[in-house]
This record gives structure tokens, sequence and C-alpha cells, in this order.
């Protein structure tokens, strides 16, 4: 595994056009073309509001090379968890896109998102 970029930034809604430049930075420096980068950038955002929602103060995104480039987002902090009809769109979007989502509970909450973006995701 070699890492290729983190972010660490606290979820507030203000940073999430900062991230999603930061995406999709990584995703043009990888070669990847318009459609697969869209994909990752909103599979990154939808991953981070899910978090949010769940209360994490923060999150730590990390871009690594795995046979190809792989994500791992996780929450961090404690905070005040929202109830929002929005998560399960969110949840819906991510299987719909990825078909290798993978998601980690810690005291039953869920606390973070792995997967693959581009050609093998």
């Amino acid at each position: 595994m070699k890492d290729v970029f983190e972010l660490n930034f606290p979820l507030l809604n203000e940073m999430m056009t900062t991230v999603r430049l930061a995406v999709g930075g990584v995703c043009a420096m990888k070669g990847m073309d318009l459609d697969a980068s869209e994909d990752c950038k909103v599979c990154v955002t939808e991953s981070l509001l899910l978090l949010k929602h769940r209360g994490y103060l923060n999150a730590h995104v990390r871009f690594y090379e795995d046979g190809g480039l792989r994500v791992r987002i996780s929450g961090e902090g404690e905070g005040k968890a929202e109830n929002t009809s929005e998560d399960e769109i969110s949840l819906a979007l991510l299987n719909a896109l990825l078909s290798n989502l993978e998601t980690e509970e810690e005291d039953g909450k869920l606390s973070a998102f792995t997967f693959a973006c581009g050609e093998q995701a």
C-alpha cells in the first residue's frame, strides 16, 4: 500500500467544496477520466455527510494505492447526531455507484467507509 494523499478537517458544510476540489485533484493526478472523477467526488461527499449526520466533528480522508486508487474515510470526535431523511438517499447513491463499498462500525455507529475509485470501482 502506498499513500497518495491525506486530509484531516472539521466536518463543516463550508469544507465540502474544498474537499471536492482536493478529490478532483487526486483523481486528475491518477489519470482518471471525468466520469470516474465525478463519481469519486460524489462518493467522498456523501460519505462525509453520513459521518457528519452521525455526530462526528472531524474527518480523515486517506487516498492510497492498493491495486488501484482506494479511499478510506473515517469520522473522528463526538458531537451531536442529526436525524435526517437524506441518509437513505446517500446510502443508496453510494451503493449504486460502488460495487466495493466497505463500511465499519464503532459502538454500533457507522464510523468509516472504504472503496475503490476509477477502473476497479
